[in-house]
């Protein structure tokens, strides 16, 4: 598997970020036995910087945590046996990993958030990224039934890599 992380801003995180993000992606990837060798880019910026995407791609004038955006579709969440049959439009000719798609997050949320919640910022940042392989996966949370296997799934996850809160 190939993370290519872009950092826009200091992380100044008293844990390893790449090393961290790179075992989240990989247990994620595990977990949901995902067939493929992936690539995921990463990008860890500020809150103006995902302010500044997420107003151009989702309308929304704010900042948020986390933005994903896969490259990917699926007929179900989680289904990963139709894949294989659009391999020219999914998987990167140059390495042959399928390109699973981009993770934004903001680092200044990260702090704020794990202030807020009261957990660390290694439990928040590994959340962030773990939410957002989720929806490189095709899981989504806009129905309460979508949000039930999605929090599910994050919380085992986390559970069994023992980031706890």
């Amino acid at each position: 598997m190939s993370l290519f992380i872009e950092k826009e801003t200091d992380t100044d995180f008293s844990f390893d970020e790449e090393a961290l993000a790179k075992e989240v992606t990989d247990y994620a990837i595990e977990h949901e036995g995902f067939p493929f060798e992936a690539e995921i880019n990463l990008t860890l910026t500020d809150n103006d910087g995902i302010h500044a995407i997420n107003k151009e791609y989702r309308d929304i004038d704010a900042p948020t945590d986390v933005l994903s955006f896969p490259m990917l579709s699926y007929e179900s969440a989680g289904d990963f046996s139709k894949l294989e049959d659009n391999y020219d439009d999914n998987f990167n000719p140059d390495t042959g990993e399928i390109m699973l798609g981009d993770i934004i997050i903001s680092v200044d949320k990260v702090k704020e958030q794990a202030k807020s919640y009261g957990h660390s910022e290694k439990r928040e940042y590994a959340f962030l990224i773990l939410h957002s392989m989720l929806h490189l996966f095709g899981y989504d949370h806009m129905t309460p039934e979508e949000a039930a296997i999605m929090e599910g799934k994050q919380t085992e996850i986390l559970n069994e890599m023992n980031i706890l809160r």
